[in-house]
């Protein structure tokens, strides 16, 4: 059985402005809660670790080393 690019995550590089998607997906999963995070409300990951967040309060305490 195929799945359609809305069953599976994105896989997205992160860059400071932006992220570019590599393969086609419509969320992807925080690398701290493994919450499913849609695309279009994607609005916090780190470009130096490579990971997206579900909210701003999970990026700074992973950033901060503290999650």
């Amino acid at each position: 059985m195929l799945m359609s690019s809305a069953d599976r995550p994105a896989k997205l590089q992160y860059g400071p402005n932006g992220f570019r998607v590599l393969s086609g997906g419509h969320f992807v999963l925080c690398a701290v809660t493994g919450e499913k995070i849609p695309l279009e409300e994607l609005r916090y990951w780190s470009a130096e670790l490579q990971e997206p967040y579900a909210t701003a309060e999970i990026a700074t305490k992973r950033l901060l080393g503290k999650a």
